[in-house]
């Protein structure tokens, strides 16, 4: 699992440490730049404060690079009277960007475990799609994320995540197929091995 750091404000390294971030007004000035190889002005009066605004979105929609998952799900909980069942969260709403064509996949995370003496608060694993949703993504690699982030962390006897999304890659460009959702998952200890254990996380955010 690739550790995140966190950036301060005077930091121009991105979470990775790998690359320079560029600027606020180095941003600005390469929104200005594909404005004007869309056709249009960046000067006129509707798209001068456009190039700021674009930025501004930019920090919220890639806010995960700045967020560590596995820290997220550090405060466990151990007074459970024993509670050893199925946590399950359901229709976990997320927006992230494709990394192919950086347009919006919009959809749903249903995120199960099976608790092994500890358990995290639920607003954590919605914290967790979140994070991983809110950077430049693949679904197939997202779905993993989430699980393997879980399963590192809580140590449970099994994690099972699935994730159903609409692509706009797909149905705005491209082959332009409306109404077309893709779904994946991933499965890790009990909910792999053991078929019943699937079998009742699937019946339970109806996939049976």
């Amino acid at each position: 699992m690739t550790n995140i750091r966190k950036s301060s404000a005077s930091d121009d390294s991105t979470p990775s440490g790998k690359t320079e971030r560029p600027s606020r007004a180095e941003a600005e000035a390469a929104v200005r730049t594909l404005i004007r190889w869309a056709g249009d002005d960046p000067d006129r009066e509707g798209l001068e404060d456009t190039p700021k605004r674009v930025v501004k979105s930019y920090e919220e929609f890639y806010e995960g690079y700045q967020q560590d998952p596995e820290e997220i799900l550090r405060r466990t909980f151990e007074e459970t009277e024993g509670y050893d069942e199925m946590v399950v969260l359901k229709d976990i709403e997320f927006h992230s960007h494709c990394e192919h064509h950086m347009v919006p996949i919009t959809g749903k995370a249903y995120v199960a475990y099976l608790p092994d003496k500890r358990v995290v608060g639920i607003s954590k694993l919605a914290r967790v799609v979140e994070a991983y949703a809110r950077r430049l993504q693949i679904q197939e690699k997202m779905t993993a994320q989430i699980a393997n982030a879980i399963n590192d962390v809580l140590k449970p006897r099994g994690v099972a995540v699935i994730v159903e999304a609409e692509h706009q890659c797909m149905t705005s460009r491209g082959v332009n197929k409306q109404g077309v959702a893709m779904v994946t998952s991933t499965m890790l200890g009990a909910f792999r091995d053991d078929p019943s254990t699937r079998r009742e996380f699937l019946a339970i955010v109806g996939r049976s």
